[in-house]
């Protein structure tokens, strides 16, 4: 008879976890407060516009495919992809540079700002790509069972050749000159919810991989990756129930034998606990001998990404003249922006990132009309100086739009606007149990990051596993995928079925 396994939640880690578990042959039930699978991989429906709630930026698509090919799909069938090109465009005052990973038209756009930068960038591709082979190789993809996995001379030597110690701004600095590339080289590590301007040198890799393997788009947006891992799990035979929220993680013994839903103990055989960990610790853990070191002071007292004021924006028209689907628009001064955001400041000029999904699939926004994706990074709960209320937000969509404004194409924007909804800090607490509303969960410094960073299998518990964006290896879909992929493989490892 198959093993049971409860799954914690239907974002991206819980279904690739539990598609990946019902294919190795494990009866799996889904548990999920929301009513909707993919967590912040969600969608928004309002006035005929359809929008991704959170990602939206798709990276490293082989990872994508996986799911459906290691339960023997073609990823074609679920989640049919375009590549972009250009990637974006980035917007510094009046000047835009489309950013293409056709390594012809980057390199021939370079040449126009400096060529002394074009050396400098060929010089960066080469250096992160060797650092990103060794972090795939002997950190990304692996987990940090014990002491010894990590702290060995093997391992610390691979550490080394990281240069993990340098912060991602400062290391762009040393191969371009011009402020506006070294901006566009940096702002990436946002992706995963920490600053340029002191986040680990590794996450250089993150724009290293856009030009390397090229930038994504999911017809129907995100979200189809989310339906279609739904449809793979129903499909082989999977089981999700929607409006569940879990109470409690049954421990007895040292192990984890279900969970406890509406007061009621559910039994299995593992436990798959994909709600963000903060939270799951200190709302779903109760057993004080349980949380090891994660103790509810501990929680706390760790470090959070950044979170996001989002704009759901439905316009009375087509943008025709914007060209591409991605867009970023700088600030002044970025590097003031991130310390601002990492400070807890309400910020008076803020960087934000504009996406138009229905520039490329129709169906997404009435017929003749743009739905506008706009995105600002912001302070966690936890660090912010300020109350998200009313006040705040129209703080934030006076200043962005004011800004966006100023930009070729969005001249008329707020004459525009006939549909408008926000997601706030406050909502990414409320809505998927983000701990103080961080999006991308613990923040990657190197105090957590690789060993230590929360793990799959828990250190405390026997038949529990974690998985998301708080565990290693960390945030960004891409490696949320993986962190599902460590998590199964550890249980199956556990169960006698791997390694």
């Amino acid at each position: 008879m198959a093993k049971k396994v409860s799954v914690i939640g239907a974002g991206v880690a819980g279904l690739a976890s539990a598609v990946r578990l019902q294919t190795a042959g494990y009866d799996v039930t889904i548990y999920e407060k929301n009513e909707m699978a993919g967590g912040k991989m969600y969608q928004i429906e309002q006035d005929g516009f359809t929008f991704d709630l959170g990602p939206s930026i798709v990276m490293m698509p082989d990872l994508y495919k996986e799911v459906f090919e290691q339960a023997g799909r073609n990823p074609d069938d679920y989640i049919p992809m375009q590549r972009l090109d250009p990637m974006y465009s980035a917007f510094f005052g009046d000047e835009q540079i489309d950013v293409s990973s056709d390594l012809v038209k980057l390199v021939e756009h370079l040449e126009g700002i400096s060529e002394e930068d074009v050396v400098g960038f060929l010089s960066y591709l080469r250096d992160i790509y060797e650092r990103f082979v060794i972090a795939k190789n002997h950190f990304i993809q692996r987990p940090f069972r014990k002491f010894t996995d990590f702290y060995n001379p093997f391992m610390l030597r691979q550490a080394w050749k990281l240069k993990t110690f340098d912060s991602a701004n400062h290391t762009i600095g040393k191969y371009v000159k011009d402020k506006r590339l070294q901006q566009i080289l940096s702002f990436q590590t946002l992706y995963i919810g920490i600053s340029p301007n002191n986040g680990p040198s590794i996450y250089t890799i993150i724009p290293m991989i856009e030009y390397m393997y090229g930038i994504w788009f999911i017809k129907g947006g995100m979200y189809t990756m989310a339906r279609s891992m739904e449809r793979l799990f129903l499909e082989l035979g999977g089981r999700i129930e929607y409006g569940a929220e879990v109470d409690e993680i049954v421990i007895e013994g040292k192990k984890a034998t279900g969970i406890k839903l509406n007061g009621e103990k559910i039994l299995s055989d593992y436990v798959m606990c994909n709600a963000d960990f903060p939270y799951a610790m200190k709302n779903l853990v109760l057993d004080k001998k349980a949380k090891g070191k994660y103790t509810d002071k501990k929680i706390d007292s760790m470090d959070y990404s950044c979170s996001c004021f989002i704009m759901y924006l439905g316009m009375d028209r087509k943008y025709d003249a914007v060209e591409n689907i991605h867009n970023i628009v700088f600030s002044q001064d970025l590097d003031e922006n991130m310390e601002e955001i990492f400070s807890g400041k309400l910020l008076d000029n803020p960087s934000f990132y504009v996406y138009i999904a229905s520039k490329l699939d129709e169906e997404l926004a009435p017929k003749g009309k743009d739905g506008l994706y706009i995105l600002a990074p912001v302070s966690d709960l936890s660090t912010a100086e300020y109350e998200w209320n009313e006040e705040t937000i129209a703080h934030y969509r006076h200043q962005i739009l004011n800004k966006l404004k100023t930009i070729k194409g969005f001249e008329t924007v707020e004459d525009d606007i006939i549909s408008e909804s926000y997601m706030t800090p406050e909502d990414f607490k409320a809505q998927f149990n983000a701990y103080n509303g961080a999006t991308f969960g613990l923040r990657p410094t190197l105090a957590q990051s690789n060993q230590s960073r929360p793990q799959a299998k828990s250190t405390t518990v026997e038949q529990l596993y974690f998985t998301g964006s708080s565990t290693h290896p960390g945030a960004g879909v891409p490696i949320v995928l993986t962190s599902a992929k460590i998590a199964t493989e550890e249980l199956m490892l556990d169960d006698g079925k791997k390694g």
